[in-house]
């Protein structure tokens, strides 16, 4: 069993796990667009040419867990993954962190992002679709 302290979880025994404070949608969107995050699209390229967040970088999790390095305009910088639920972004977080990057992820995926009304471009700058 775990209990929740401050942003990170301790088991009975006091040890830290990894777990890191996951944001909502609305709080990812913000920290992306004053430049205080990397939003970093982790899903695979045909969900990501259906439809991404406007400024999102794209690297799928494959390719993050095959060793492949982030993109240089997200490289010494706080990144937030996104997937389309939040499964694979939690994955891409425990690799992120592994590696010494400070990241965090967004709960709900770009399913929680398209609920909350945020925007989604698609090829060609169309409104995009979530794959």
């Amino acid at each position: 069993m775990f209990f929740r302290s401050g942003s990170r979880s301790r088991s009975r025994s006091g040890s830290r796990s990894s777990t890191s404070r996951r944001l909502d949608p609305v709080q990812a969107h913000q920290r992306a667009a004053h430049g205080q995050a990397v939003l970093l699209d982790v899903r695979e390229t045909a969900e990501w040419e259906a439809g991404h967040a406007p400024d999102a970088l794209h690297l799928s999790l494959s390719r993050l867990v095959a060793g492949g390095a982030l993109p240089p305009a997200a490289q010494g910088r706080p990144v937030v993954a996104i997937c389309r639920s939040g499964r694979r972004s939690r994955q891409a977080v425990e690799i992120l962190s592994g590696r010494g990057t400070n990241a965090t992820d967004v709960a709900g995926g770009m399913v929680a992002w398209a609920r909350a009304g945020l925007p989604v471009a698609g090829p060609d700058g169309d409104d995009g679709a979530i794959a």
